[in-house]
């Protein structure tokens, strides 16, 4: 079962919708409706962090349920949740460069983890005002993805199976944003490389066919 953490976002259903089609059996649960100990009792096998409007100190239980259920189960960030990712290992979320709601960009990633197979670069749909600050990451998490104009669009932890997509894979004018999400569900949290923070993936897809966040 996936647990899918709602960020009081639209942006959470659809999340939901891909991962259902994908076969996953998906809990939803508001960001203030639990706490980290409920969610240790559902015992979920992944973890999804939604987008939201809001700032990873506002985002209810995020951060805290990366930092205490990272390296037992794969845990997946999307906007506010990478950002979040970003803050619980040590990190900070500063203003962006520029406001981009709605906006595609060309993603060039490092084709390990959830970007296993897909294109590189590829087109991907962006909602947010915030990003999560280069000069302060922690030496736990290394950058997987840049935009064209250089901002992380992609942080992976080195040791854990515990990934963030600044962009939104869910919408409908990212590419291979399916194939991404399929990627996820496909992480063994035991295949876990303390070199490198390697992520295996097991049957990983090939290329596809053709507020403040």
């Amino acid at each position: 079962m996936i647990l899918l953490i709602d960020n009081y976002d639209s942006f959470t259903f659809n999340l939901y919708q891909y991962l259902c089609e994908l076969g996953a059996e998906v809990v939803v649960r508001r960001n203030d409706a639990l706490t980290v100990a409920d969610v240790r009792a559902l015992g979920p096998e992944r973890v999804v962090i939604s987008p939201g409007p809001c700032t990873p100190a506002e985002a209810g239980i995020s951060v805290d349920l990366i930092r205490e259920l990272a390296g037992e189960v794969p845990i997946l960030g999307v906007c506010l949740g990478h950002q979040a990712i970003g803050v619980a290992f040590g990190g900070q979320v500063v203003r962006a460069p520029r406001l981009m709601h709605g906006k595609t960009s060309r993603i060039s990633h490092d084709g390990r983890g959830v970007f296993t197979g897909l294109p590189n670069p590829f087109v991907a749909t962006r909602y947010h005002s915030l990003m999560v600050d280069e000069a302060s990451l922690p030496a736990d998490l290394e950058v997987s993805a840049r935009s064209e104009d250089g901002v992380i669009m992609g942080l992976r932890h080195r040791r854990y199976p515990v990934e963030g997509v600044q962009f939104h894979p869910e919408s409908i004018l990212t590419e291979a944003g399916k194939d991404l999400l399929a990627n996820f569900l496909s992480v063994t949290p035991a295949a876990v490389s303390a070199v490198g923070g390697a992520t295996s993936v097991v049957g990983a897809v090939g290329a596809m066919d053709g507020g403040e966040r």
